[in-house]
C-alpha cells in the first residue's frame, strides 16, 4: 500500500510535467502523484491524461476551471488526500526547482524520524540557491528572515513549498480558514502549524531555479506576504487567530 502523495499544482508546465512525473516514479520509494491543474492553455492537463494510461492508480488529475492561486491548489490537494489513506502528503513544484530525489529525504524525517512537518530547506545551512540572480536571492532571503523576526518561527526558509506533512498535521489544521492564496500560503501553513506545537524540521536541499517554462512571482505576491504576515501575528497575539 502506497502511504504518500506529491500534490504538484500547475498552470502552463507542459514543458515540465511529464519528465517530473517519470521522475518521481523512478524513484526507489513508491509515490503517488496528483496534478492539481488550473486550466492550463498550454494543454498540461492532457499531457497529464494521456500519462495516466501509463501510471493507472498511480498519477492522477485534478481540473480545475481557472488560475485560482497556489494555496487553493494546495487546499484542493490536501482535501482530496485526506480522503484517502495517505499518511504522508507533500507539496512540491513541477518545474525541477525542488529535485524529485529528496521526496525521500524529507518522507524519512518523518516516517523515520521525529518530525511531523519536514521542509526541504534552502537556508538552513546557508544559501543553496542555483541560477537565481543575486537580487531574487536576496528578497527570497531576506523575506525568510522578516518572516522569521516577526513570527517568532525558529525555521530558517519559512517561504520554502517543497514540505513533507503527516496526515495528523492537516487533520489539525483547518483548512477552510486559510486565507493567503500566494506563497503568503506557506507562510501561513508553517504559522498555524507552529502554533499547534507540531514538530518542524529543515532538511537541507539545493534549489535550482526553472529552465523551462515561466516563473509565476508577481509583486502582489509580495506584497500579500508583507502585510499578510504582520496581520497574521497580531491576531494572534490577541487570540483572534483562527488556527
Amino acid at each position: 500500500m502506497v502511504d504518500a502523495v506529491v500534490i504538484i499544482p500547475t498552470y502552463n508546465e507542459v514543458e515540465n510535467i511529464e519528465r517530473i512525473i517519470k521522475n518521481v516514479f523512478s524513484l526507489q520509494r513508491d509515490f503517488h502523484i496528483l496534478v492539481v491543474d488550473d486550466n492550463s492553455p498550454d494543454q498540461t492537463a492532457k499531457k497529464v491524461k494521456a500519462l495516466q494510461e501509463h501510471y493507472p492508480n498511480m498519477l492522477f488529475l485534478i481540473e480545475r476551471e481557472g488560475k485560482l492561486g497556489l494555496g487553493t491548489a494546495y487546499i484542493t490537494g490536501f482535501k482530496w488526500a485526506l480522503e484517502r489513506s495517505y499518511e504522508y502528503i507533500f507539496e512540491m513544484d513541477a518545474d525541477f526547482s525542488h529535485n524529485p530525489n529528496d521526496l525521500i529525504r524529507l518522507y524519512n524525517a518523518c516516517a523515520k524520524g521525529s518530525a511531523q512537518i519536514a521542509i526541504g530547506s534552502r537556508y538552513v545551512t546557508g544559501v543553496n540557491v542555483v541560477n537565481w540572480p543575486m537580487s531574487r536571492v536576496l528578497l527570497s532571503w531576506g523575506a525568510s528572515k522578516y518572516v522569521r523576526f516577526i513570527t517568532g518561527m525558529d525555521i530558517h526558509d519559512t517561504t520554502a513549498g517543497f514540505i513533507c506533512y503527516k496526515r495528523e498535521v492537516l487533520e489539525k489544521i483547518n483548512l477552510n480558514k486559510i486565507r493567503f492564496m500566494g506563497y503568503a500560503f506557506q507562510i501561513e501553513m508553517k504559522f498555524k502549524a507552529y502554533l499547534l506545537k507540531f514538530k518542524i524540521t529543515e532538511v537541507p536541499v539545493i534549489f535550482t531555479d526553472r529552465t523551462k517554462g515561466a516563473s509565476k512571482m508577481s509583486k502582489g505576491i509580495i506584497s500579500e506576504a508583507v502585510f499578510g504576515v504582520i496581520k497574521m501575528k497580531f491576531k494572534s497575539l490577541f487570540n483572534r487567530y483562527e488556527i
